[in-house]
């Protein structure tokens, strides 16, 4: 058996149908048990975004936000939302629509436990995430280390991946050698990755919203030039989502699946990725991170991925291919055949992006993958770098971090010269083991953040202050509140 079928099989165990239904009752669950603060709190994460508040050892809350956004504003949101079109049809969007939502809830959970156990490193930096709450929390040391161990060699694998992504849309656009990119990216990533979280945090809070703003502009343009075909595609949508559109009436399964993935994936809720900067902020109480962060899978999904969906549904110009026929070209097995010979990817976005602005779809693309992706690499060697200075307990040794840092930089300069094939399906597993223990570790661990989603509402209706005392609460190893100066 060869080694690519060996990593497939991992792969299809690991991201079994069982962890999508986690994932999404995981998400139903948290939402019925903060009274869905996904919806009753929006005017509050929305105040509690722009606070730009940092100390000498957190960052604002926008920063960290900007961070995970990071993460979960990538490459995915182009190809990957034009992937769960053509293979689970337009239905697929809709419940990548539901899955956002329920995983708001999960988002705002995880990431108030980062706050409620965070810790100060060596240099006086807030650090936490998953693996401090599990030890804390959970009392599993063991159980920590796996998702540390699992999440470091997550995050340096898929971060090849992007910038493979980044060098083939170089070469795409303007014939940029492979050898050429590597070098930029590695270089530009060095001077930023040495500078430390700070320096991340500085770069990711002015690339994040313009990448982000810019793209949306153009999605909205082509919408605009379309406009008389959004009504028909919301319906198509929903029609789809519920197999009663005639095309696509028996892909409601592959729907379901499509959209359920491509939304796990794309904002990330559960499985630990914005935890990590969100532990980082300097905040008053934990609930105003936790919220915040919540947000950020709305921004993800609903926004920057549903622009990408619009874009592509309103002209028309995608591939549909039949899950019921197998062993044969996917030429030959479209439902939707509108542009046979292109493969699912970001070819689908450009085409659409050509159509309605001819000359410069393929520059387009070219250039909001390159924001995209490199802020991408950004959020990975945070998440990689607090979980080595977890594994060190907070005190790494300097030969450690640069010993990262350099097999970080190997692995992106590697895959942007190399196919990522192999690197996609590693990153993949190390996505789904995260995705298994964080869910499960947060699912065991939901008193501490419930507790404090009822502390900060309380003092926010009687009109005072919230401050977060975690002994009042009964919640243990939480040294570091207590401890701290108050902040606003």
């Amino acid at each position: 058996m060869s080694i690519e079928s060996v990593i497939s099989t991992i792969l299809a165990i690991v991201w079994s149908p069982y962890l999508v239904a986690l994932c999404l009752l995981a998400g139903l669950y948290f939402s019925i048990r903060t009274r869905f603060i996904q919806l009753r709190a929006l005017p509050e994460m929305l105040r509690l975004m722009f606070k730009h508040r940092s100390s000498e050892s957190g960052l604002s809350p926008f920063q960290a936000l900007n961070i995970s956004l990071s993460s979960r504003v990538g490459v995915g949101n182009i190809a990957g939302v034009a992937m769960a079109i053509a293979f689970g049809g337009p239905g697929a969007i809709l419940w990548m629509w539901v899955v956002a939502f329920f995983g708001a809830s999960s988002a705002f959970v995880e990431s108030t436990l980062a706050q409620i156990y965070k810790e100060r490193d060596a240099n006086g930096q807030y650090r936490g995430g998953p693996a401090y709450y599990m030890e804390k929390g959970l009392g599993q040391r063991w159980y920590a280390w796996v998702f540390a161990l699992s999440t470091v060699a997550a995050a340096a694998m898929l971060a090849g991946t992007q910038s493979n992504a980044i060098a083939g849309a170089l070469d795409e656009a303007w014939q940029v050698p492979a050898e050429v990119s590597a070098t930029v990216v590695v270089t530009l990533l060095a001077l930023i990755i040495f500078g430390g979280v700070r320096r991340i945090a500085a770069v990711t809070q002015w690339i994040v919203p313009l990448m982000a703003i810019a793209y949306l502009l153009v999605a909205l343009v082509v919408m605009l030039i379309s406009y008389e075909r959004i009504p028909a595609v919301i319906s198509l949508v929903v029609r789809s989502a519920f197999g009663m559109d005639a095309a696509f009436g028996a892909m409601i399964g592959v729907a379901i699946q499509w959209g359920v993935r491509r939304g796990v994936l794309s904002n990330e809720a559960g499985m630990g990725s914005g935890a990590h900067p969100a532990a980082a902020a300097e905040v008053s109480h934990p609930v105003k991170q936790g919220l915040v962060q919540a947000f950020s899978v709305y921004i993800d999904t609903m926004v920057v991925c549903s622009a990408t969906a619009f874009l592509i549904l309103s002209t028309g110009l995608y591939n549909v291919y039949d899950p019921s026929v197998s062993g044969i070209p996917d030429d030959a097995r479209m439902i939707v055949a509108n542009l046979p010979g292109v493969e699912a990817g970001p070819r689908f976005v450009q085409h659409a992006v050509e159509s309605a602005l001819p000359g410069f779809g393929r520059s387009f693309v070219a250039l909001a993958i390159l924001p995209f992706a490199f802020t991408t690499i950004l959020a990975l060697y945070y998440m990689g770098d607090t979980n080595i200075s977890y594994l060190c307990r907070n005190k790494p040794a300097p030969w450690v971090v640069r010993m990262f840092q350099v097999l970080f930089l190997s692995l992106v300069a590697y895959s942007a010269l190399h196919s990522a094939t192999i690197a996609w399906s590693l990153g993949d597993i190390g996505v789904g083991v995260m995705s298994w223990l964080n869910i499960i570790a947060i699912l065991l661990l939901q008193k501490p953040a419930l507790a404090a989603l009822r502390d900060y509402e309380k003092s926010r209706n009687a009109g005072v202050a919230a401050d977060f005392d975690p002994a009042a609460m009964g919640i243990r190893n939480a040294g570091l509140w207590p401890a701290r100066p108050r902040a606003g």
